[in-house]
């Protein structure tokens, strides 16, 4: 039985080298389904992961008080423009919010193309510079790798000191601990006091090329007018997240001077619904995906079978030999079919790296973080293997069903 096996297998191979061109074609043509099925789950894998890490990180026990609300604006209608959040309404919600294990952020972003300069060395005039007070890291879900955190006599005393992204310590900072050294920024001069762990790109984003300063010091340096303030809330018991929520939108209406029958003008946002809202637009990608790959597979199997069914027209004398000298119909079917496996199996592993080297491409071009699409692989191999059954079944029935005589006739 394996003696058999194996001298099938032998036989197409012999037939494959025997037909390198259209070996080739259709093992190309087989490669697109798949490269396209595996480059696109994994593009939009790394998608999923990248936004679903940023906000992971800030756990589901934390809000955030926004200027707009997250929804989709149909055709036709207009947004209805809500007020920016003020550094007094935010001041103003922080002092009144008082709920049980709850701590409130405050922090804005004063300009994203700051230059950071320590002694004679500078950066590119692109480092992103934040205020904000003492509860923001925590509220963020960011760590800190050296140093320490603001503390409220920090933010309270408007203490010159900052804490920097973990780009500065390749940067201006390489070969130096940068702990207590000064830097300045916009003329201003700043202890560094911390540097955050690492955190990657987002959609070009530099995470790891930021500065904090204490708010009202960021407020002296940037003065630009309308500055959307960030207000998040991080409540320390998970059960107590409704009553906060609810709380902290009563607290803001009365801040924005809402009588009850109006609607709120801020929108508010939970960490975990949004991740949930993220899964819901990759599951539209993944469906895309599979369209357009179930498209271009079909097509594939399509040209395996006619290809195959061209080769049995060719070998038609070469079977009636096989059966002349005793070969079952068994035995030439599994021929067939297993030249049709093999090519299809070349065809889905070229599928698979391709696409994965595809996919790695688009993903480091966008800065997605890149992980292994295993279910796209496991899902790419059983797709070629299904592909192969269906498009060789045919070919090698008609082969097996060859007239041995009409078979030694045929010219």
């Amino acid at each position: 039985m394996f003696s058999l096996f194996r001298e099938n297998v032998r036989i197409a191979f012999d037939s494959i080298r025997g037909q390198v061109l259209r070996t080739s074609l259709t093992v190309f043509i087989i490669a697109i389904g798949i490269a396209a099925l595996v480059g696109i789950l994994t593009a939009v894998g790394g998608l999923e992961n990248t936004i679903s890490g940023d906000f992971a990180s800030m756990g589901s026990n934390t809000f955030s008080l926004q200027r707009y609300k997250f929804r989709t604006v149909r055709r036709g209608q207009r947004e209805k423009i809500n007020p920016a959040i003020s550094y007094r309404n935010a001041k103003e919600f922080k002092d009144r919010f008082q709920y049980p294990l709850a701590k409130t952020s405050i922090a804005f972003t004063g300009t994203s193309r700051a230059e950071v300069k320590f002694e004679s060395k500078k950066t590119d005039p692109e480092v992103r510079v934040l205020g904000v007070n003492e509860n923001y890291l925590d509220n963020s879900g960011i760590k800190i790798d050296k140093g320490r955190n603001f503390t409220f006599f920090d933010i309270q005393n408007n203490t010159r000191v900052c804490i920097v992204g973990s780009d500065f310590a390749n940067g201006i900072f390489k070969n130096t601990n940068p702990i207590d050294k000064v830097i300045s920024i916009r003329g201003g001069k700043f202890k560094v006091i911390g540097v955050l762990e690492s955190k990657g790109s987002t959609f070009g984003n530099n995470q790891d090329l930021r500065v904090m300063i204490p708010l009202q010091v960021a407020r002296s340096i940037f003065t630009l007018p309308n500055i959307n303030y960030n207000i998040s809330v991080k409540v320390d018991d998970k059960e107590y997240m409704e009553g906060a929520q609810d709380q902290a939108i009563i607290t803001f209406r009365n801040i924005r001077g809402l009588n009850p029958i109006e609607e709120d003008n801020f929108g508010i946002e939970r960490s975990d619904d949004l991740l949930n809202r993220i899964a819901n637009i990759t599951q539209y990608l993944y469906f895309a995906a599979w369209i357009i790959s179930i498209i271009t597979i079909f097509g594939s199997s399509i040209a395996l079978m006619n290809i195959m069914l061209v080769s049995v027209t060719e070998r038609t004398r070469e079977i009636g030999v096989r059966k002349s000298l005793g070969a079952k119909r068994n035995t030439i079917a599994m021929q067939f079919f297993m030249e049709t496996l093999i090519i299809g199996q070349i065809g889905g592993v070229v599928g698979i790296l391709l696409g994965i080297l595809f996919g790695g491409i688009v993903g480091a071009a966008a800065s997605f973080v890149f992980t292994m699409p295993w279910e796209a692989i496991i899902w790419a191999t059983a797709i070629t293997i299904l592909v192969t059954i269906i498009a060789g079944s045919y070919p090698a029935l008609k082969a097996a069903k060859q007239d041995p005589i009409e078979s030694l006739r045929y010219e």
